[in-house]
């Protein structure tokens, strides 16, 4: 695994347990980079609680998302082998069943409109959005003419889940997405 990397031999068995380690490390490293910017996030939350904020909100996840392809690319990746390897499946689960909790707590906190209905539904809409972006690009050019892809499909997305009146009713709204140190 060192001569891969292009690592003095014994670096990786300094850092890693075992081989098996290797992913749920890189998913743990990989979670917390995507983050969003405080000052970013502060400013947005300076915005009315509606659903104009939660779209500039997914605009800053996408933008993320685009920005870190590699690192985004390596999470699809980190998924894909905890389908083979249950333990990394039980950690993968545990992280990403975390993040969405995490944010439906933070949608409730920042009395964005919707309900936890209502970030569960964002959150896989979004992610569906990133994975065909992220993959492939041209499914969607020309799908629905005169909406630009990816950014036109996000105020689409809002605007057939979020609810126009704002309130909290039951739960939480969308997804920031935002990690803190999850795999």
């Amino acid at each position: 695994m060192d001569t891969e990397a292009g690592v003095p031999v014994g670096t990786a068995s300094n850092y890693l347990t075992s081989r098996d380690e290797l992913p749920r490390q890189i998913g743990t490293r990989l979670r917390v980079r995507p983050a969003p910017d405080p000052e970013v996030l502060t400013e947005l939350l300076q915005r009315p609680k509606d659903r104009s904020l939660v779209t500039a909100l997914m605009h800053d996840l996408l933008a993320r998302a685009t920005r870190d392809r590699t690192d985004h690319l390596a999470l699809l990746e980190t998924r894909l082998e905890a389908t083979r390897r249950p333990e990394l499946r039980a950690s993968c689960t545990r992280s990403v069943r975390g993040d969405l909790e995490e944010a439906m707590e933070f949608h409730r906190a920042a009395g964005l409109p919707g309900g936890d209905e209502t970030v569960t539904v964002l959150y896989l809409a979004m992610l569906g959005l990133i994975l065909e972006h992220r993959t492939l690009p041209g499914v969607l050019d020309g799908v629905l003419p005169g909406v630009e892809i990816p950014e036109g499909l996000v105020g689409r997305i809002v605007a057939r889940i979020v609810p126009e009146a704002q309130g909290v009713s039951g739960g939480s709204g969308p997804s920031v997405m935002r990690r803190k140190s999850h795999a």
